[in-house]
């Protein structure tokens, strides 16, 4: 039900203005399906946080089958991917799983998620293009 709230980028123009004119905040994109498993989680949580991190995070959802603009270059096949930017710059996070680019598995816990999009911003403010998560999910992973 989350991803009701949480605004939907629509257009690929729509994504670029929210990664280029956010110039104070970390953009937070959940990109995948709705309808998926995944992203429903994901969406669950990103909302329920949404308003903890609205002061130095600003969270979008994007279908990747409405907005196919993006899934070569990002290299969207996961069923759910949730990817950074800071000033129109694309952020890196280390998970210890090998893909510096992205998020492309499932948080199940707020403040876990709290963490990491805190560490990530206050990376990005410090112009670092990568960044360590305060959390490894190379044991977590299914």
């Amino acid at each position: 039900m989350g991803s009701v709230f949480l605004p939907h980028l629509r257009t690929g123009w729509h994504v670029d203005q929210a990664i280029v004119t956010e110039t104070e905040r970390l953009v937070v994109i959940r990109f995948g399906r709705d309808y998926d498993e995944q992203c429903m989680i994901m969406d669950e949580l990103l909302y329920s946080i949404a308003e903890k991190v609205k002061n130095f995070a600003a969270i979008y959802l994007c279908d990747i089958d409405e907005v196919p603009d993006f899934n070569d270059m990002y290299e969207l096949q996961d069923p759910m991917t949730v990817m950074f930017f800071y000033r129109n710059k694309h952020m890196m996070c280390d998970f210890g799983t090998g893909n510096n680019n992205k998020m492309n598995f499932v948080v199940d816990d707020k403040q876990e998620m709290i963490d990491i999009l805190e560490c990530i911003f206050r990376g990005a403010r410090k112009n670092k293009g990568l960044v360590e998560s305060p959390y490894d999910y190379n044991h977590k992973r299914v």
